[in-house]
């Protein structure tokens, strides 16, 4: 759901933008205009779009998140109705067609705006529903990172390390090395096979060296193998939650450390 939303929102200070062009004044050119209500560009915008939403969440008797305060919950006669904003846009779903459909038709009296359709695409995230549950998974955000930092040729590999990986510290520092290791922390929302060589190569983002780049590449190489991992909710649900925790002593090569790694499954 999404389509202009934040014009929605009423700006509470005095806000004032030079004069578009196409729509200067011939009379009084040096003149500024006053904005009457939220446009995409000013920092207040966001903000006021917020507020407008909060308020009628709340009219609406949505109850927002303790802790996340883009989420708002609403429960009615055992049936829930989860909301979620991100920017402009809104994705929401529920435990009741009847309830989902409501908050549709008071979102659209309420804001100008449209909606999408079934959710598909969000942040990156790719979301598949089918008849045995919903499914989500980062192909296309996988293509695009290896294409922007030109890797899509890296060579496949079946692990994200070497078991003789050797990183070291090093004064030499490098923005792109940052970019790709931020590009990656984000695939690891469905890729945990990857995540523990991201978060080791994360601590030299400051000071990149050749041995963290081609660890990088190696992590590239198995994203270049295998995509994505398809994660997801089956419709029936039967899973024991185990975990594990393996501590070593002055584990760290470069400051003799200890260190901890755990798992869950």
């Amino acid at each position: 759901m999404s389509s202009l939303l934040f014009p929605n929102g009423f700006i509470e200070e005095e806000v004032y933008v030079r004069q578009p062009p196409g729509f200067e004044s011939a009379r009084f050119p040096d003149r500024v205009y006053k904005l009457r209500k939220a446009l995409y560009g000013p920092k207040q915008t966001p903000r006021a779009w917020y507020a407008r939403l909060k308020s009628f969440s709340l009219k609406s008797e949505f109850v927002i998140g303790s802790v996340d305060k883009t989420l708002f919950l609403l429960s009615h006669g055992g049936d829930t109705s989860i909301v979620r904003i991100y920017v402009d846009d809104i994705i929401f779903g529920g435990s009741s067609h009847a309830l989902v459909s409501s908050f549709t038709e008071q979102m659209s009296r309420e804001f100008e705006m449209s909606l999408m359709g079934e959710l598909q695409f969000f942040l990156g995230l790719q979301i598949k529903k089918g008849p045995e549950g919903t499914f989500v998974h980062q192909a296309k955000y996988t293509r695009d990172i290896l294409k922007k930092f030109d890797m899509g040729d890296s060579k496949p590999m079946t692990t994200p390390m070497s078991t003789n990986t050797a990183l070291d510290a090093d004064e030499d520092g490098e923005a792109e090395f940052r970019g790709m290791i931020g590009s990656l922390s984000y695939s690891t929302a469905t890729r945990p096979d990857i995540r523990f060589a991201v978060r080791l190569c994360a601590r030299y983002r400051a000071s990149p060296r050749t041995s963290h780049r081609q660890a990088v590449k190696r992590i590239s190489g198995i994203r270049n193998s295998l995509p994505s991992l398809v994660f997801g909710t089956p419709r029936v649900l039967l899973f024991f939650l185990e975990g594990s925790r393996m501590p070593t002593m002055l584990g760290c090569r470069i400051d003799r450390k200890s260190t901890s790694a755990h798992a869950n499954s």
